[in-house]
Order: structure tokens, then sequence, then C-alpha cells
């Protein structure tokens, strides 16, 4: 019976505290107390194996996480700024097959075709009424989709180099838009708070995802399920059964608004961010991987992830913090600069995206320009560590 009873109370212990860095003050007196009288070490619980991973000391779990070791990452820095449009830049894709040129869009209504290598400017597309919010490139078509304000979605030819459909239904701002890579799907949603999935050469939303009680800020499409992910200004992340039509998974742990997602391109996670919170799940069940270290960042606009693992997230006031992806670690932050003649508080990075060989990263920004950031290339870990790893409890992978 009282080995029943120590379960019990073990692990209701490690429940309430194993995800704590340190205890409160009163706690840990009455265990320094008992544990200086039994002659053992100073452990959050006593760990004996008998309930397996739930009885693990958090303590112990601490200790795992200062062994492991961020993997170092070369730092990034400006190499190149690129004007051009007349308003904010909201959205920004690179061409995936060839890696040779970039669309962004803006709020002056048009969206602009760059060539990667040069940043001259290719082209400009003239079609949208208000101003684009969201850009996607298909991998499988020579097809481009565009989302905006006056609540159309795009279907630009990339051979004519002109808008050949127009997809009618919501009945609000369109906020954002991802293709399906497998199925010939384009998922949009936006200020009225519904997920569309529409059939690309139909026209035809073939299915209305509802669920969100807010604007959705975010689509992304997977291959498997989930194959539609979105993120909301309601506070959550859903993770949609597109055949049921309904939420496979609600992940609610956010407090505030979250503004962007972003999938993992060589692993099944994702990660999201609302203001002062990146965090990281593993799909397809939702489950909580890591808590960056991102207390004191600010509003968040925009992630990416590059295969090397680095994360880039995007702030509002102009901050640029990159992240080792499995660790949560921040091993850089810098901050923008507005370009001349525009003023201080225009400095914020609205999108963002890495190329096709993550070896290059583009912004986009308040101040009307696109930037292009690149790694210092006689980076070494000797003689550019980064900022210093500070591991606690609370960013460790469950």
């Amino acid at each position: 019976m009282n080995s029943a009873d120590d379960l019990y109370r073990e692990l209701r212990w490690n429940n309430q505290f194993q995800v704590m860095g340190t205890l409160p003050r009163n706690l840990q007196q009455v265990i320094d107390e008992r544990t200086r009288g039994s002659g053992a070490g100073t452990t959050v619980v006593a760990y004996d194996g008998r309930s397996g991973e739930e009885g693990q000391a958090a303590v112990q779990r601490y200790q795992q996480l200062v062994a492991q070791k961020p993997q170092w990452h070369a730092p990034w820095r400006l190499s190149k700024v690129i004007n051009g449009h007349l308003g904010w830049v909201r959205c920004v894709a690179v061409e995936p097959v060839d890696n040779e040129w970039f669309v962004t869009g803006s709020n002056d209504t048009t969206l602009k075709v760059w060539d990667l290598a040069s940043g001259k400017l290719k082209l400009t597309l003239s079609g949208h009424t208000m101003g684009v919010r969201d850009v996607a490139v298909s991998e499988r078509h020579p097809y481009m989709f565009s989302a905006s304000e006056d609540k159309l979605v795009k279907c630009w030819d990339l051979e004519k180099n002109t808008a050949i459909r127009d997809y009618y239904g919501h009945l609000s701002g369109v906020h954002t838009v991802d293709i399906h890579p497998t199925l010939d799907l384009i998922a949009t949603g936006g200020r009225d708070a519904v997920v569309k999935l529409w059939d690309i050469r139909t026209r035809k939303a073939v299915k209305t995802l509802v669920g969100h009680k807010a604007p959705i800020t975010k689509v992304k499409c997977t291959p498997v399920d989930p194959q539609v992910v979105s993120s909301s200004t309601d506070t959550t992340v859903r993770l949609w059964d597109i055949v049921a039509g309904k939420s496979m998974k609600v992940l609610t742990h956010h407090k505030r608004a979250v503004r962007s997602i972003a999938l993992h391109p060589g692993e099944f996670s994702l990660a999201s961010a609302c203001t002062d919170d990146v965090r990281s799940w593993r799909l397809p069940e939702g489950s909580l991987l890591t808590n960056f270290q991102s207390q004191s960042t600010g509003v968040i606009n925009t992630l990416s992830i590059n295969d090397d693992n680095v994360m880039f997230a995007g702030g509002d006031n102009g901050v640029l913090s990159f992240y080792e992806y499995k660790s949560g670690h921040l091993y850089q932050q810098t901050s923008t600069q507005e370009v001349r003649g525009s003023l201080e508080s225009e400095r914020g990075v609205l999108t963002s995206t890495f190329d096709a060989t993550g070896l290059r990263l583009i912004t986009g920004e308040v101040d009307k320009s696109i930037k292009i950031w690149r790694h210092v290339e006689d980076a070494t870990e000797e003689n550019q560590p980064g900022l210093p790893w500070n591991p606690n409890l609370s960013g460790q992978r469950f």
C-alpha cells in the first residue's frame, strides 16, 4: 500500500514541478532538509526507475539538456538592399525548381519578379485592386497564386505572365495562400476566419474548413495528414482532417495572436510564433517539441526554416532572430536598418523566406525595401561563437 501511495505522490509531484528550471524557495528548503537527513543528493524527486519516464527527476532532465550542445551556425549579415515597391512588402516566395528568381507582393497592389543573383527587376504584374498579402509558386505547374485584400485569389500563368483564373468565395480580405504538394488544390484563409480548399482548374471551393474564431494569418499544406495547418489571431493553431472537414487537433498553448507558422523542410514538424513566444511541434500528433529562447523578441511577423536547421524570426520592431531549430538556442540577434529617407518607426520585418539552397534569406520590410542576407564567409566557431547557450527546462524537447 505504501509503494502505491509513494508512486501516486511521485507522479503528482512531477506533473506539477517537472517543467520548472528552479523550484519555489519554500519547496526547495523542504527538499534540502529531507535530503540532508537521508544523505541523498538534492533532486526534485527521488527516481527509482519504477514509473518509467514519468518518474524522471527534473534535475536529471536538466542535466541532459545542459549536456546537449547546439550545432554551430555562421552568423548572417546584410548582402543586398532592393528597392522598387511603393508600399509595404507583405509577401515573398522563391521559384522552387531552378532557384533563379523570386517574387514579392506589396500594399501597392503589384507583384514584382526579381532576379535572385543580381537583384534586378524582371517583371511587374498588376491585377489586384488592393494590397497583396501572400504569394505561392507551384513546383509542379507553371502557375503562381496570389492572395489579396480585395477578396480575390489569382492564378498567374508564368509562361504568359498574365492572370488566367480568379477564385471567388471569401467574404473578406484573403491573407494567405498555399499550394498542396501532391493534389491539384490550393488552400486559402483570411479575415472571414475560414480555410477554403480550391480545385485549381475548376475554380470551385471543394471544401470549407470552419473552426477558427478570428482572422486566419497563415495556411500551410503537407502531403500527408494533417494535410492543412492554419494559424489565427484567436491564439490557436489547427491541424485539419480535410476528408472529414474538421480539426484533428487544436493547439492552444499560445496566449496571443499566432501571426506565423513554418514547416521544417527536412523533418515532419512545425514552428509557430506569437508575441514573445516561439514553439515547435511534432506532426502529425501535434505534441510540443521545443520552447525557443524568445521571451523578449516582441511581436513576430514571420518565421522561416532551412535544411540546415536554422530558423529565422522577423519582428515588428525590426529585430532579426536566428535560432538553432532542434535546441531552441538563439545564436544571433541583430536589427535591420531602415533605408535612407524612411522613418525609424518603419523598421519592421513583415515577411521572409530562404532560397532553395538555404544560403540566402530574403526579407520584405515596412520601409518598402527587400533585403537579402547571407552567411559571414570567413566565420568560424572560434572567431564568431554567437550568443551563449543558456538552457533551461522550459526549452527542452519532450
